[in-house]
């Protein structure tokens, strides 16, 4: 993988927070950066639907449904 380098501007309180919650989780600002790119990304093309599904998994539905009961209105 290639990196390439960019600049952004921000709020200087807004990076310090950043920088402080990141230190936090024993992470940096850049490799959050790189996670939140990553995900925003994936939230464009639905290719995060996994990760959904996986996060809904609790979700119960009441089944197993016969093809009639699924078929009432």
């Amino acid at each position: 993988m290639s990196l390439k380098n960019i600049t952004l501007s921000a709020d200087e309180r807004l990076i310090e927070k950043a920088r402080v919650k990141a230190q936090q989780q024993r992470s940096s600002l850049n490799v959050e950066f790189r996670a939140w790119l990553e995900r925003y990304v994936k939230s464009e093309d639905g290719t995060d639907l996994n990760a959904l599904m996986k996060r809904l998994a609790y979700v119960k539905a009441g089944g197993p449904f016969t093809r009639e009961e699924l078929n009432e209105r």
